[in-house]
């Protein structure tokens, strides 16, 4: 039989992946797609949407906590872990049967095995039988993703020790949960666990937890997790664990120790290249493993591109969305504009949420930038107030102009309720690089968690209403 010949070839059905076998089907293209898992990818299965789904039921345990409040009087509020699970389960397989039908509408040829690329753009497909197959492309988008960091001394054991990928398989909520790293998973994992009822201890060695996070927002993020009983320790690593009979005993650096029945490692992710490149292909690889790529996402190799977590850019979803869509432009030569990856949208599901773009202070000013900052807290909101939830801030950083004034918007930055679905707003202004005064402008509806963005950005014009 001769072998398959396609226009595109993708090898990884994550969002990166399946987001340009899409787009580039839509676009005309005949396109291929190689998967060895399941259609989705981390994101899917093991990330983003099975750890939203747990937050969700956390929130439901915390409103229920807080209903007497509203003079609805609750009685008990167990958690039915099995249940939980099986509803996360029935959430991640219809959104993955989405996928897969998607594909098949966009008439997307998927191959199930493992693909390694090798010369001349062919790639060999050998599937869960051991079955071989090769095809080949006119363009080859890589798009294979990453797996959790570990560290050495905690290997996962799916009982005492876990990753992000053993976490949504536990047989039951922990009494108590050390949680190391304090990033923006870390975070989450805390915070769903301690609406659950474990009592829960987060280790960071960085000086502070959500590290890429303006500090007004870490201090609010913080303050709440002390509140709730979710201990941050700071500036501490991690030695060894000894396994005891309920659990195990985590060692710190500093000699002192942590009895718990659960380690969730939570350090970041390093690609997936494992099998991925054969012989000849030309695609060079940095010393910490991500494929190397221009800013149009052109690896070394003629007519091969990488995307996703496989590249050293933002490993979130929606980016790798959005490098999918750059590159389908490139392979029709239209010429799109690349990723600014330092404007990205950013969002962290933990409670009270987090969502950015742009700078932070600290980080506008050692880019030189003489700044203008402005802020406003959700405690005089009034959608807030209402909600019951009025932890939180919104603040601004502009750059200021010529006349000492707030001019251009460099970066938005929000913590608190529903803050990951109001940066819509933030992010236009910053990536349209806009002012202060023409942002100012537009009208916030009221009564809205909305109002503070239009607040903190009337307050910068030297004139307010509220604030």
């Amino acid at each position: 039989m001769s072998e398959q010949h396609f226009d595109l070839v993708v090898i990884g059905g994550g969002p990166a992946g399946y987001g340009s076998a899409l787009y580039g089907a839509s676009a005309g293209l005949q396109v291929a797609l190689v998967e060895f898992d399941k259609l989705g990818g981390t994101c899917l299965h093991r990330g983003c949407i099975p750890a939203k789904e747990l937050l969700e039921t956390a929130s439901i345990v915390r409103t229920i906590k807080h209903a007497g409040d509203f003079g609805v009087e609750v009685e008990g509020r167990a958690v039915d872990w099995t249940r939980t699970l099986a509803r996360k389960q029935e959430v991640v397989d219809r959104l993955a049967g989405g996928v897969g039908s998607l594909l098949k509408g966009r008439k997307v040829t998927v191959f199930n095995g493992r693909g390694t690329l090798g010369a001349d753009r062919s790639i060999e497909v050998a599937n869960p039988n051991g079955e071989r197959t090769t095809i080949s492309g006119d363009a080859i988008i890589l798009a294979s993703g990453s797996v959790p960091r570990t560290i050495p001394g905690f290997e996962p054991d799916g009982e005492r020790v876990v990753t992000s990928d053993e976490f949504f398989h536990i047989a039951q909520v922990p009494v108590n949960a050390v949680v190391i790293g304090g990033g923006a998973i870390g975070c989450e994992f805390a915070s769903t666990l301690a609406d659950l009822g474990s009592e829960v201890t987060v280790l960071e060695a960085l000086p502070k937890i959500l590290p890429l996070c303006d500090e007004d927002v870490t201090r609010v993020v913080q303050q709440s997790f002390k509140r709730r009983g979710i201990t941050v320790r700071t500036g501490v690593s991690v030695t060894g664990h000894t396994p005891t009979a309920g659990g195990t005993t985590v060692q710190l650096d500093d000699g002192t120790s942590i009895e718990t029945n659960l380690v969730v490692v939570s350090i970041g992710r390093v690609p997936y290249t494992s099998g991925l490149l054969g012989e000849g292909t030309g695609v060079s690889v940095s010393q910490r493993g991500h494929i190397e790529v221009d800013d149009h996402y052109r690896t070394a190799a003629a007519s091969v591109w990488a995307i996703g977590d496989v590249i050293d850019t933002p490993a979130l979803a929606h980016v790798g969305f959005a490098e999918g869509i750059c590159v389908i432009k490139d392979i029709l030569g239209e010429d799109p504009a690349p990723v600014d990856n330092d404007r990205v949208p950013w969002a962290i599901y933990c409670h009270p949420e987090v969502a950015f773009a742009g700078h932070s202070e600290a980080s506008a000013k050692e880019a030189g930038h003489d700044v203008v900052t402005s802020k406003h807290r959700f405690a005089g909101n009034s959608r807030a107030m209402i909600l019951g939830q009025t932890e939180g801030l919104v603040k601004v950083i502009a750059e200021k102009d010529r006349d000492g004034r707030a001019g251009r918007i460099l970066g938005v930055h929000m913590v608190g309720p529903w803050v990951t679905e109001q940066l819509s707003g933030g992010y236009l202004a910053v990536n349209w690089e806009a002012t202060v005064d023409e942002v100012a402008e537009f009208i916030q509806p009221h009564p809205s968690l909305t109002e503070l963005f239009g607040e903190t950005m009337l307050a910068m014009t030297g004139r307010s209403l509220h604030g």
